[in-house]
């Protein structure tokens, strides 16, 4: 069930656009619109989870389905071979800002430590 104020439940229902590089019947994925990273994508889940303290046993297949399609988009993208960053922010402190559960990847080019 969607959240009516969601910004990512309305790129995943197609009411706003997004540049979306992939979608299933779980989870999607699009390029974030102020990259950190020549690549910079979001993958969230299509069920709307506030946070990661939202994620429960029954959400497993999300879960892992958030994980699966990281190798796939890699290797999509051309960062497979030279690595890349997953980033979850979960609470305000964390400086997340869209609470819908998301995850960022992020890659093409030499990453600092820590990132800021």
């Amino acid at each position: 069930m969607a959240e009516l104020d969601c910004i990512f439940c309305k790129i995943v229902s197609g009411e706003l656009p997004a540049q979306k590089i992939h979608q299933d019947e779980l989870v999607t994925a699009f390029r974030d619109i102020h990259p950190l990273a020549p690549v910079h994508i979001l993958i969230i889940p299509n069920k709307h989870l506030p946070n990661m303290n939202d994620l429960h046993p029954e959400h497993a297949a999300i879960a892992a389905r958030m994980l699966i399609v990281v190798p796939e988009l890699a290797r999509q993208e051309g960062i497979a071979d030279g690595g890349y960053r997953l980033i979850l922010n979960t609470g305000v402190d964390a400086n997340q800002v869209v609470m819908h559960v998301h995850m960022h990847m992020l890659g093409g080019s030499r990453m600092q430590y820590p990132m800021g």
